[in-house]
């Protein structure tokens, strides 16, 4: 159980003590970054408190084999409707939740990003976790722990995951991804495996990336521009890359002050882009203004 799962083995060990025990509490909440594993974890939880043979994921049981194929039942997973978790998405669970399990003796209920749910649907959901039938657990996964009513929160285990050290997420991105990552990249993942995976596929263009802002003081600036040709045209991902540019220039700054100045440039270019200035122009005067202050 959880041997796929990256790091937050402390967690692992407490959540497989409570099956083992059969100790498992009404309500959980899951806190931590996003992309870190909560979800995963979570869901592997599920599995195992529903399994029919000794809750262990034997993964040939029937509430195994029907957890697998999304078909259990006895386990729910909510998720936002646009922006929040509504009123009726937790009504919709109250209705269902008084009734008894169909094929394990366990309900697990997993609301994802539950930091998103409206007032309103946190207040109806404490009517259900002051009063939940024995056989229902409830875990709600979120980043922001202040979001949650005090109500809420007291009535849950509440469970910090940790970010991912940089020593497990290379070797594990090596040994399941077959990327080859550098210190930077794994700065700019923050501990997050999820993160990780989204740009999987993008290693190439934040090498290029990497490469460009190293040898910044021996760039020509034409040349610089046809380099970094790749932010002109990735706009829905370019605050993810101008992060990355400024990571390297904060570590480059330690060497040489006029840096600094470049990751403030970096930072202005990001707020015009937010507020939709022309955005050939905003990376055209970035390029100009870091390669001016440093060349």
């Amino acid at each position: 159980m959880f041997q796929d799962i990256l790091g937050n083995d402390k967690i692992k060990e407490l959540l497989q003590e409570t099956i083992k025990n059969e100790k498992v509490s009404h309500s959980y909440l899951f806190i931590g970054q996003a992309g870190i594993g909560k979800k995963m974890l979570a869901k592997e939880f599920a599995k195992a408190v529903l399994c029919l043979e000794n809750n262990k994921c034997c993964d040939t049981c029937k509430s195994c084999l029907e957890f697998d194929s999304q078909n259990n039942p006895d386990f729910v997973l909510i998720e936002p409707e646009g922006n929040n978790i509504k009123i009726e998405q937790i009504r919709n669970m109250q209705r269902k939740v008084q009734e008894k399990p169909i094929i394990s003796g366990k309900k697990i209920y997993i609301i994802d990003n539950a930091d998103l749910m409206t007032q309103e649907a946190q207040n109806a959901l404490l009517k259900t976790l002051e009063e939940p039938p024995e056989f229902v657990t409830i875990i709600l996964i979120g980043e922001n722990e202040n979001a949650f009513l005090a109500t809420i929160k007291s009535r849950c285990m509440i469970l910090h995951f940790n970010s991912i050290s940089n020593l497990d997420m290379k070797k594990y991105l090596e040994d399941n991804y077959h990327m080859n990552v550098t210190s930077n990249m794994l700065d700019v993942f923050h501990g997050s495996i999820g993160k990780a995976i989204e740009i999987k596929d993008k290693q190439e263009t934040y090498l290029l990336i990497e490469q460009a802002i190293e040898n910044l003081e021996k760039e020509d600036l034409i040349d610089l521009i046809k380099k970094l040709d790749i932010l002109y045209t990735s706009k829905e991902e370019i605050l993810d890359m101008l992060d990355y540019i400024n990571i390297i220039l904060l570590k480059k700054s330690k060497q040489n002050v006029n840096y600094t100045d470049c990751i403030k440039i970096v930072e202005d270019t990001k707020r015009r882009i937010n507020q939709n200035a022309n955005y050939d122009m905003s990376i055209d005067n970035m390029l100009f203004n870091i390669w001016e202050e440093v060349v």
